[in-house]
């Protein structure tokens, strides 16, 4: 997590990431009205006219939208039609079917938006950061005096901003704690359906600027007032013991192969519906696993772990072909900086040094270390300082520097979105 955590700090109000630590993450509701935190109403994040440009003129497809009404998912066919001559798709939004749609009373769910909408995909590339975990984020348009989904839970934890309107939460506490993704709340409609008959935890009204954390599991349902409301949703997929758990099984499932009394074969003509007839090897498999358990070194498992986080999200985008003319016009007095949310990580000691990271895994001689070591610091470096870390004249610095951009690893400050 970064030092001071802004993006999370801004949704926060005057409560402090490490008492929202303390005392929410994971567990128990968090509400930041607008005047907590300063006025800001999130206005430079989306807008109305931002939804009428992404279903209207960007050519956007399925499973970017979904529409909803009296808490059911419409089909595609609904709300999407072939594009026509060279742009035959037959998923893509079709703004006539949609306007219809809405007009009467359909819910219209802008999905990924991390992905599709600029100034979002920075958000949730910095709060992803500032939590640890990644993110995704929705947004939901609901015509005024409408509600789009019946009372459910979700299997990620939430921050709701309201955008524009107005919209009446009701919020019970959960049916199944902390649950995992594995465990959906359709899984459990009774229990979710009794648990909306009682009196709510919470009932709100969320104004333009509001900002409602709903960790996993809490019974929610949302209605427009009396005018179109527009929320987004931060959906955190937090980390758990869950992940630690399976991550440790599939190292000791990766490494048994090692251990000669595990390859050898059951009895001849085994029945293999009859436990008492191989008793003994359950016990023997099961004492092996516990002894390699007890083996496992943390940082094994913190290698899987720093895997899968690398391979849970995309760095800051870059424009390619800015990029490769900024590459081609580089001097050794231009700076450069490491790309953000790149989660890069050198290794190797001796002849060879490599970098791993979200788009790139290449090795360079163990000479270039002091060099990316620079680079990784994370602050802007000429390509001059780059080079004279490691001891390189300028043409190789420059070709070092070179080499890191058209490879998406280092990017020039401020030339494009994501990159400040």
């Amino acid at each position: 997590m970064r030092a001071g955590r802004p993006a999370l700090t801004r949704l926060l109000g005057s409560l402090s990431p490490e008492d929202f630590a303390r005392d929410h993450w994971g567990h128990t509701l968090h509400l930041a009205p607008v005047a907590d935190r300063g006025g800001d109403t999130f206005d430079d994040l989306f807008s109305l006219d931002a939804v009428d440009e992404l279903v209207s003129a960007r050519g956007l497809r399925t499973p970017f939208l979904r529409v909803a009404k009296d808490g059911s998912t419409l089909p595609e066919g609904a709300f999407t039609s072939s594009g026509g001559t060279g742009a035959g798709m037959p998923d893509q939004v079709d703004d006539s079917k949609l306007l219809r749609l809405f007009a009467d009373g359909a819910t219209i769910v802008l999905q990924g938006l991390h992905r599709t909408w600029s100034p979002i995909r920075v958000l949730a590339d910095d709060l992803a950061a500032d939590l640890g975990s990644p993110v995704q984020v929705n947004a939901y348009v609901t015509p005024a005096a409408n509600q789009g989904f019946d009372d459910h839970y979700d299997v990620h934890d939430v921050f709701v901003l309201q955008i524009s309107g107005t919209k009446r939460w009701s919020l019970r506490e959960p049916v199944l704690p902390q649950p995992l993704r594995s465990q959906p709340w359709t899984d459990r409609r009774e229990e979710v359906a009794a648990a909306a008959q009682r009196p709510a935890h919470l009932e709100t009204t969320l104004e333009p600027g509001d900002c409602l954390y709903l960790p996993r599991g809490w019974v929610h349902s949302a209605r427009a007032m009396g005018e179109v409301s527009t929320h987004l949703t931060i959906g955190v997929h937090a980390w758990t013991l869950h992940h630690l758990a399976t991550s440790a099984l599939d190292l000791l499932a990766a490494g048994l192969g090692v251990e000669d009394g595990v390859r050898r074969s059951l009895p001849l003509g085994v029945d293999l519906s009859d436990p008492d007839g191989w008793h003994d090897d359950v016990e023997q498999v099961r004492e092996t696993l516990l002894r390699r358990l007890r083996e496992l070194r943390a940082d094994e498992l913190a290698a899987t772990l720093h895997s899968r986080q690398r391979g849970s999200a995309r760095p800051s985008a870059v424009r390619p072909l800015a990029q490769v003319a900024a590459a081609q016009s580089l001097t050794v007095d231009d700076e450069i900086i490491l790309r953000p949310h790149l989660v890069a990580q050198l290794q190797g000691k001796d002849e060879r040094v490599t970098v791993t990271s979200r788009v790139a895994s290449f090795t360079l001689p163990a000479s270039y270390r002091p060099a990316l070591d620079l680079l990784l610091e994370g602050g802007p470096v000429t390509v001059r300082d780059l080079g004279g870390a490691a001891g390189l004249d300028e043409d190789a610095a420059l070709q070092l520097a070179r080499g890191l951009l058209t490879r998406g690893i280092a990017v020039v400050p401020g030339s494009g979105d994501g990159h400040r």
